[in-house]
């Protein structure tokens, strides 16, 4: 399913707490400096239109969540959703994960990566650029701390398999665990608007939890 058209948000409100760019990132890298605050910092790969991190940075304030968008008006969009909720301890950054993670995260800064619904990259000769691929995927394991985990859901079954095994083969991290499925009582109870849309429509979805040891 592809992208729907955003709503227009308000040209007046203040995003200057929860959206950059990659380039305006602390340089060496300092969470720190980015938040006000030392904190546990969990990194979204794909924010979309804000969803996972708008109800996760409410329901877990003593947590900073970070999301990498590399479409700029999905990050604004997303950004908009935290400043109106004043939700400080949720920043979007504007820019590709891959460079995020090659120039800028050290080692086990992270205590979770959150992978929803990423582009299945469906030709072959595209597949290179998944976000689970062999060159990637060793940037998430050694950004996570011991204990750190690693969240990767998708409804296309195919890369879900292919994924898993790529895991399985090329890291150390436990799992897969299990994710059972939560019923839903409302919007929020999705983690992304993705994971909405697919259920509404009576489609699968596919997870799994990885861990990495101490």
């Amino acid at each position: 399913m592809g992208r729907r058209a955003l709503r227009k948000t308000n040209a007046n409100l203040d995003l200057s707490q929860n959206l950059r760019r990659l380039e305006e990132l602390p340089r060496p890298w300092s969470a720190e400096a980015l938040f006000g605050r030392e904190a546990p910092v969990e990194l979204e790969i794909g924010s979309g239109k804000g969803l996972f991190l708008r109800t996760a940075a409410a329901a877990h304030p003593e947590v900073d969540y970070l999301g990498i968008e590399i479409a700029p008006r999905y990050a604004q969009f997303a950004a908009a959703g935290l400043a109106r909720r004043g939700l400080v301890n949720a920043v979007v950054v504007i820019g590709d994960a891959a460079r995020l993670f090659e120039e800028l995260l050290p080692e086990a800064s992270l205590a979770a990566v959150h992978l929803y619904f990423p582009d299945p990259w469906w030709k072959r000769r595209h597949k290179k650029r998944r976000v689970i691929r062999e060159s990637f995927i060793a940037h998430l394991e050694r950004t996570l701390r011991p204990g750190g985990t690693l969240h990767f859901w998708t409804d296309v079954e195919e890369y879900f398999r292919t994924g898993l095994a790529l895991v399985a083969s090329e890291t150390r991290l436990q799992g897969p665990l299990e994710v059972p499925e939560k019923p839903a009582q409302g919007d929020l109870d999705y983690r992304t608007h993705f994971e909405r849309r697919t259920r509404l429509h009576g489609q699968p979805v596919y997870r799994a939890e990885f861990r990495k040891l101490p």
